[in-house]
């Protein structure tokens, strides 16, 4: 299981996460902030829990490229 978490409100709209990790980040056309896909919000974390294993290396990239830390990503 891998569990990757996006804190949005901090996100500064960089776009790394969306261009390591297309699979799981869009950016937003609404206000250019990244977008978690298929992920759940909760007090400001959006996080999604997937059993793709392959979710773990791009989304991994993503957050080792993001200038503001705002993604952490788990393998369980």
């Amino acid at each position: 299981m891998v569990i990757v978490t996006l804190q949005r409100e901090k996100c500064i709209g960089c776009n790394y996460c969306a261009e390591f990790a297309p699979e799981f980040f869009r950016m937003s056309k609404k206000d250019g902030k990244s977008v978690l896909l298929k992920s759940t919000e909760k007090k400001g974390f959006h996080t999604l829990k997937t059993p793709l294993h392959h979710a773990f290396e791009p989304c991994e990239k993503a957050a080792k490229a993001c200038p503001v830390n705002i993604i952490t990503v788990k393998e369980i």
